[in-house]
């Protein structure tokens, strides 16, 4: 993650993390899967610049990809394996994606080029990355994943054209297949619902159901934990926005809920991410008490003084964001807290896996569920329509 601002740069060892912007062809990564990625990336970007943007996207852009094998890069054993394969599906519909979330080609590889992403958490699922940046998240899935994305992507992309892009829907913006050592990888890109500056201090999945539903103690037990439905009531959270956010808001998300009850999704979450203004102010206090003492000078990305490249850099170089605030372009889940409220409050809200169709196994697990838990239950595993509805009714009451 730490990168010196040179080659000259002495190494020392530090607390913190320094986002210093160096000039490297490919990302120092200490696994070769990261390595991958990053050349990968770089270079299909660099191969979809010279091609023209296509004036309409055709049936066949959805079934395309585009395959490379590299063998034994002498330039950079240090950083790649000597042997891979790298492979970007439907090039030209994420291309196409990309532009209509309003990420720019060039940015989007520095985001995921520049430093190598970083795993989430200490000894969390290794199954997700943040960007260095912390504008994107990388995830690891299956092959099973890959053919829904396949089977979901043409409807998903016309529904981004009809809504302009304007979505709780997760923005998809790449799917990889990385093969090294003869084992196969895939990783999905898309935007990060939280921000890329502003701390998360409480989160929750929120499905609706309250069975199951509760974060266990190992869970708890973390600095950051994924608390659920049970823990939010217990918890007597709320989430305090105007009316007109939260209509804007309601209104978004029951058209979202429409799309994927029409393609049979369902076990879909709500991710909802609460930053403390006051909480982070302190903590940017003694943060910055900790570097005058120890006489460390941190940059930080995102804010005034970094390089103006990568999503999250470019506006706010030129523009420094005071405790709270934030840039809409990039953090585009971001809601401010009403002016009434109890604190000030940032909350970022998108809709996460929305990658289950209710097939043959959702339906045996449904009747299992049935059996153990009687038909009234709130169980997690209901129909398309029943889960949206309850879904819905669960979040409306979220808000104040």
């Amino acid at each position: 993650m730490a990168a010196s601002a040179g080659p000259a740069a002495p190494r020392t060892k530090t607390k913190r993390k320094r986002f210093v912007p160096q000039r490297v062809k490919v990302p120092r990564a200490a696994d070769p899967l990261l390595g991958v990625l990053g050349w990968g990336v770089q270079h299909q970007i660099n191969e979809l610049s010279q091609v023209p943007l296509p004036v309409m996207l055709l049936p066949d852009d959805f079934k395309a990809n585009s395959k490379i094998k590299v063998n034994n890069h002498l330039f950079n054993r240090r950083n790649l394996p000597s042997h891979f394969k790298f492979k970007e599906y439907c090039p030209q519909v994420f291309r196409n994606l990309r532009e209509r979330f309003g990420i720019d080609d060039q940015d989007y590889q520095v985001s995921l080029t520049r430093s190598p992403p970083h795993y989430e958490g200490e000894g969390s699922d290794r199954r997700f990355l943040t960007s260095y940046d912390r504008t994107l998240v990388i995830k690891e899935i299956s092959s099973e994943d890959v053919a829904d994305v396949h089977s979901l992507l043409s409807h998903y992309h016309q529904y981004v054209v009809k809504c302009h892009g304007v979505t709780l829907l997760p923005q998809f913006l790449g799917m990889y297949r990385l093969s090294v050592d003869s084992e196969e990888t895939y990783m999905l890109v898309m935007r990060n619902v939280f921000s890329h500056r502003l701390a998360v201090h409480r989160k929750y999945d929120l499905k609706g159901s309250l069975v199951s539903r509760e974060a266990s103690d190992k869970e708890k037990g973390k600095e950051l934990p994924t608390l659920k439905d049970v823990d939010f009531l217990h918890m007597s959270q709320k989430v305090y926005v105007d009316e007109g956010q939260k209509g804007d808001f309601m209104e978004k998300l029951k058209r979202d809920v429409e799309f994927l009850v029409q393609l049979k999704i369902m076990d879909y979450s709500l991710l909802l991410g609460i930053h403390d203004v006051l909480r982070a102010e302190q903590e940017e206090d003694e943060d910055l008490r900790e570097e005058e003492e120890e006489g460390e000078d941190v940059v930080a990305v995102g804010s005034y003084g970094t390089s103006p490249e990568g999503i999250g850099g470019y506006l706010n170089s030129y523009k420094p964001l005071g405790p709270g605030e934030f840039d809409p372009y990039v953090d585009v889940y971001a809601i401010k807290s009403a002016e009434g409220g109890p604190q000030p409050e940032v909350y970022f809200m998108g809709l996460i896996d929305i990658l289950t169709q209710y097939d043959a196994k959702k339906k045996a697990a449904h009747a299992a569920k049935t059996v153990k838990h009687g038909a009234g239950a709130e169980i997690s595993t209901v129909h398309p329509e029943q889960y949206a509805k309850r879904f819905l009714d669960f979040v409306t009451n979220i808000f104040a």
